[in-house]
């Protein structure tokens, strides 16, 4: 029987093994083993570290762990800070050299911060203050080109206090006109530290693609 599958035109085939697309429900479902992965990634899974948890997934839902998490969830925290000391380093290790190649890039101005900034679009008028609000279309990669945040794929724009974001983005978004487009190279003291966020890892270098769309008054 197995051979005969051979025999099968491949347009069949490919129809039998095509995913088929999933209902609103199980949309959300899948986006809550997306988010599970996320929060994940402070610990550095290996893949067969992975399947020890999904394993445990499997135990717990069927009424049958096989230790007890009274006994070593306790010690989840200390793992997890050990794992991400260890990103942290890797990460820094990996940003070295980029920021070197993108701090030599035409018009870069690297800041005594250590902010990169590269002006591509001067716009015009005013620069906005720390304290002000501004509105910004932007894109977030990792150093591997990983796509981390990006309004432009939301299609809504963020607004917020500049002196309410990371550091990178109060120092460098106040060298902006109006209508300007900049990027932003923020080594990880200027980002997320060695804490990192979900998706973040740790110890990163953040590169932000901004468009400066407007300049308001701080929030009450």
């Amino acid at each position: 029987m197995r051979a005969l599958l051979f025999l099968l035109p491949v347009a069949l085939l490919a129809q039998d093994t095509a995913p088929k697309p999933m209902s609103e429900t199980d949309s959300i479902i899948y986006s809550l083993g997306l988010s599970i992965n996320r929060s994940l990634s402070q610990f550095d899974l290996s893949p067969a570290e992975l399947q020890l948890v999904i394993k445990a997934m499997n135990d717990a839902a069927a009424g049958k762990p096989a230790i007890e998490l009274d006994t070593w969830g306790p010690k989840i925290q200390g793992l997890a800070e050990e794992r991400a000391s260890k990103v942290a380093d890797r990460e820094k290790a990996a940003s070295a050299g980029y920021l070197t190649k993108m701090a030599a890039e035409k018009g870069a101005v690297k800041t005594d911060s250590g902010l990169i900034y590269i002006e591509k679009s001067a716009g015009s008028g005013d620069s906005p203050k720390a304290t002000d609000t501004v509105k910004v279309n932007y894109r977030g990669t990792l150093v591997n080109g990983t796509e981390f945040d990006s309004s432009w794929k939301r299609n809504q724009p963020a607004e917020f206090p500049l002196n309410g974001v990371i550091r990178c983005w109060t120092e460098g978004v106040q060298k902006m006109k109006m209508g300007g487009k900049a990027v932003l190279v923020c080594p990880s003291d200027l980002a997320y530290g060695d804490q990192g966020r979900p998706g973040i890892p740790g110890g990163a270098t953040l590169t932000f693609e901004i468009e400066l769309l407007s300049i308001g008054p701080p929030l009450q």
